[in-house]
């Protein structure tokens, strides 16, 4: 007997799919969702504990109008879960005049209107004591920055999706999935099922599941660290998130001590990963990277010179101009993808799952995707 045909089945749960799911099955839609690990894990790229939200995008300012909705839905899934999923704090984007981490914050809440403020490196000690940038460095403050936590987040997703009557299955990876023109198949060690469309959210997965995409994605590996901090403990509980740039373009980012100062304050590097696969990933992480961590985030912080109270691996899924991948699938018109976020995709997980929501539902979204065509890649 054949299992039940669906209007839609999402691969992968993780940020993206369990968001997908959630506002697919609010939509009425009967949706199947296939996870190759347990719910909220820990093997991709939506754990750790907390992801920066912010709107000063300096990235690219075309993200701004995706990252309000993105706030919108936060504050949504907030009452909707009855569940913290984010929190302001405010944040700081500090470097050099001309760096991108404060021209480029600068130039997106200048051209989008976002209220904001520009600190010397003076005025960010004064404000945050735990804070000391280098003299001659700028900070734009942006008081809606703060954080989410994304197991807190995936979880809700996938309890409302359940609860709205998706139907999710974990432990369960997809062997192969085809798209035959009037549907399509995916294929489980457990059985087929079929659906009249498909959203694939493969995260590190995307280069085998996705290979025929025309989109080179690079994995890499990333260390999130939890450092021990001294001093008053309010301080380090009332901090702003903080992205940190030094004149030889190497940025850090970190977080209060938000689970307390017991449980440390968490650091990392952006884009200082090494090439990897999900298979061949290391997931230890070693004392010469705790070291090096202690000694760049003292630039910054010099108290946070405690030591390495604990630390974790994810990975980055890395386009070559690190713009993410929204759209349906160039190659079959029943397949929706989203993959490539680039180290800075989780910030947008809801309105990601909107995104996709709407192009299952009309093959199109209002939202300005663009940005996001896989097909840009044969113009690089």
């Amino acid at each position: 007997m054949s299992a039940p045909r669906h209007d839609v089945i999402v691969l992968g749960l993780g940020g993206m799919g369990s968001a997908a799911a959630y506002h697919l099955t609010r939509r009425g839609y009967s949706v199947l969702g296939l996870e190759k690990f347990g719910p909220a894990h820990d093997r991709g790229s939506s754990h750790g504990g907390s992801r920066i939200i912010r709107q000063s995008y300096f990235e690219d300012p075309a993200y701004v109008p995706l990252l309000l909705r993105a706030y919108e839905l936060w504050e949504q899934l907030s009452v909707d879960s009855g569940r913290d999923v984010h929190s302001l704090t405010g944040g700081l984007f500090v470097g050099p005049p001309e760096s991108t981490t404060f021209a480029g914050s600068l130039r997106a809440a200048q051209e989008w209107g976002l209220t904001h403020e520009v600190l010397d490196a003076a005025d960010v000690h004064r404000r945050f004591p735990t804070i000391r940038p280098e003299p001659g460095q700028l900070a734009l403050y942006e008081a809606k920055a703060g954080f989410a936590r994304p197991e807190l987040t995936v979880a809700a997703h996938l309890d409302l999706a359940a609860r709205a009557g998706a139907e999710l299955h974990f432990d369960e990876a997809a062997l192969t999935w085809t798209d035959n023109g009037s549907g399509v198949r995916v294929t489980t060690a457990a059985g087929e099922y079929r659906a009249d469309q498909l959203v694939i959210c493969p995260g590190a997965w995307a280069p085998d599941i996705l290979a025929d995409l025309g989109v080179p994605i690079t994995i890499e590996r990333q260390v999130m660290y939890w450092i021990e901090p001294s001093g008053p403990a309010d301080r380090w509980a009332d901090m702003p998130i903080y992205i940190h740039e030094t004149d030889a373009v190497e940025q850090i980012y970190g977080f209060p001590a938000i689970d307390g100062p017991a449980g440390g304050a968490k650091v990392a590097f952006f884009r200082k990963g090494v090439e990897c696969t999900p298979e061949t990933i290391d997931r230890q992480v070693h004392e010469e990277e705790k070291a090096q961590m202690r000694h760049r985030v003292q630039r910054l912080l010099p108290h946070l010179d405690g030591p390495v109270l604990d630390s974790a691996t994810c990975m980055y899924s890395t386009t070559p101009d690190h713009n993410f991948v929204i759209a349906r699938h160039p190659r079959h018109s029943a397949v929706s993808v989203a993959c490539g976020f680039s180290g800075h995709g989780f910030k947008f997980v809801p309105v990601v799952g909107e995104i996709l929501a709407d192009l299952v539902a009309d093959g199109r979204t209002d939202h300005p995707i663009g940005l996001f065509d896989p097909t840009r890649m044969a113009q690089l």
